[in-house]
């Protein structure tokens, strides 16, 4: 069954007929792909955010406000508790493997050749491998081997 969000207004969708458009819709704008990283790194608050980013604070407020609205982070007392912070949905952790997928699209060609960019690493140090999209039967896919089944 697939996962909707009822507690947000359903956005103008630019091709509601089509996953990639109504996902961009709900995270391709410059920021909030960049707020879930650093929710994904540990960040809860609107200062570790906004600092990490550099973003505008009224920007990220706009942005904080979209993706727990959309259900990607969710707002919850501090354990301080004297302050609200921001965590990840199961629907924001759902990202990781587009994150890293863009992440990997990078290092391959957002860098010259030799240019230092960090790297994600699995909890004993090791370097995350490349994501390689697979068929049932373990066989590479790309866009050689599949294509979209359009609904009307």
């Amino acid at each position: 069954m697939p996962r909707t969000t009822t507690h947000a207004p359903k956005p103008d969708w630019t091709d509601p007929d089509c996953p990639v458009a109504r996902t961009l819709d709900l995270v391709g704008d410059r920021w909030s792909l960049l707020v879930i990283r650093d929710a994904m790194d540990g960040a809860r608050s609107f200062t570790e955010f906004q600092r990490r980013t550099g973003i505008a604070r009224n920007i990220l407020t706009e942005r904080l406000r979209k993706l727990t609205a959309y259900g990607l982070l969710a707002q919850r007392t501090a354990p301080s508790g004297r302050r609200q912070e921001y965590v990840l949905t199961d629907a924001g952790r759902d990202l990781f493997s587009v994150i890293l997928t863009l992440r990997q699209w990078g290092e391959r060609h957002a860098f010259a050749p030799g240019e230092a960019h960090s790297t994600l690493v699995d909890e004993h140090g090791t370097p995350v491998p490349d994501i390689v999209p697979t068929s049932a039967d373990g066989s590479p896919l790309d866009t050689d081997t599949t294509h979209v089944r359009k609904i009307r």
